[in-house]
């Protein structure tokens, strides 16, 4: 489904990823380790089509698309989905509102009110968030964990095939994120999709069943397993595998 490599990124001049190689089959869950300022972040953006980023060589090959040659909006269209650690607030402009215009402008046809309008009451069920949020200002007002709620609402509704996970556990408490998992597998169960986490806690990956654990240290990944190479690290830290971070202190939120 997706496939990364030889990918080379800077921003700013500076080099973040250097000859960084990932493979995601369908169906997949991997995830992607390092302490904080490693470069994590940037692999989501790059994969989205950030032009803050430049890509200097490789490729990122999407379900036979090379994205490198995609826009942002290309990309949506295609199916990627990014679950970004803060999300951001955009008033004036309701859930319906911009889920209906995408709906109709990926399928290219009419959206039905009714059938629409009855999916989205059936997801704020499932999600254990109000009804109301269907007609509010996409994350106006919201707390952290009612903005990663309402990503997820967004996500039933435009069934993506693959999904990045940026820090899904920013701003969740215990509850708020057992519901968000447990919604995340049951959307994977039901839909070809494949699942790329950005995270250093071990429980959320135990919790999202992750398959394939990734080290990254100086712009690639050096090091892959499974659930019990996550334990390594929460147990001992990075410092068995020579992590060095390779960006800057003013990238680090980046």
């Amino acid at each position: 489904m997706l496939k990364v490599e030889n990918l080379s990124v800077e921003i700013n001049g500076k080099e973040i990823l250097k000859d960084f190689n990932l493979n995601i089959n369908i169906n997949e869950i991997h995830a992607i380790m390092g302490p904080n300022g490693i470069g994590k972040s940037t692999i989501c953006k790059v994969i989205m089509g950030d032009p803050n980023y430049k890509v200097t060589k490789g490729s990122i090959i999407f379900n036979a698309f090379d994205l490198l040659k995609l826009d942002i909006t290309e990309r949506a269209r295609l199916g990627i989905f990014l679950v970004n650690q803060s999300p951001i607030e955009i008033p004036g402009v309701t859930n319906a509102e911009m889920l209906r215009i995408a709906l109709s402008e990926r399928t290219g046809k009419n959206i039905s009110i009714f059938e629409f309008n009855q999916k989205m009451e059936e997801i704020c069920k499932r999600l254990a968030i109000p009804i109301s949020f269907i007609h509010r200002g996409i994350n106006e007002g919201m707390s952290g964990g009612e903005r990663k709620k309402n990503e997820l609402l967004h996500l039933w509704m435009l069934e993506p095939k693959l999904i990045i996970l940026d820090e899904l556990d920013s701003g969740l408490d215990i509850d708020s994120l057992k519901i968000v998992c447990q919604n995340i597998l049951e959307y994977q169960k039901n839909h070809d999709c494949s699942i790329l986490i950005i995270s250093h806690h071990t429980e959320l990956l135990k919790s999202l069943n992750t398959e394939y654990i990734h080290i990254l240290s100086q712009g690639k990944i050096i090091k892959t397993g499974d659930l019990s190479l996550a334990a390594k690290i929460e147990k001992e830290g990075f410092k068995g595998f020579s992590v060095t971070n390779n960006v800057s202190e003013n990238q680090k939120n980046e």
